[in-house]
């Protein structure tokens, strides 16, 4: 199984980085441009934590807070498990499932270097199996050539 350097390296890049004291409201917006359902909290280069729509729904719009003065630090995730670049995807599974979280930061020694997300780790396994499912078609075809249809003129 794939590690989680592997996966980072094919990420894009994203510019979802909000200040803690932000408001919730501009966080949301930058959600949106950025079409995720998370920003990451950074304050001078530093990871702070993750503000989620689920964040928003429950700290938020459930308690009737005001959008425009609430702060990110107020409401983001500060403890959140981590993971390391090393990491296999089925170990980040794991966690995932453990918690009920659909993201994790990941780590390199203390150097912060991005968001894994369940999305993320579905996209990887559902490629291993595809390249696996061709390369076994592949070796039957090779394997077996009485599959192989000819004609002749």
């Amino acid at each position: 199984m794939k590690t989680l350097k592997e996966i980072l390296a094919k990420k894009p890049l994203h510019f979802n980085f909000v200040s803690p004291d932000a408001n919730v409201i501009d966080a949301i917006a930058l959600m949106k441009i950025e079409d995720m359902s998370y920003v990451i909290v950074m304050e001078s280069h530093s990871y702070l934590g993750i503000l989620s729509e689920k964040d928003y729904t429950q700290k938020v719009v459930l308690q009737n807070k005001n959008s425009s003065s609430t702060k990110v630090k107020d409401i983001m995730t500060i403890d959140l498990p981590i993971v390391t670049v090393e990491d296999a995807c089925e170990k980040c599974m794991e966690i995932m499932n453990t918690f009920k979280v659909p993201h994790l930061p990941m780590f390199e020694g203390h150097t912060f270097k991005g968001v894994i997300t369940i999305n993320d780790l579905l996209a990887a396994s559902l490629e291993e199996k595809t390249t696996a499912k061709s390369e076994e078609n592949y070796l039957k075809d090779k394997l077996n050539p009485s599959t192989n249809q000819h004609y002749w003129v």
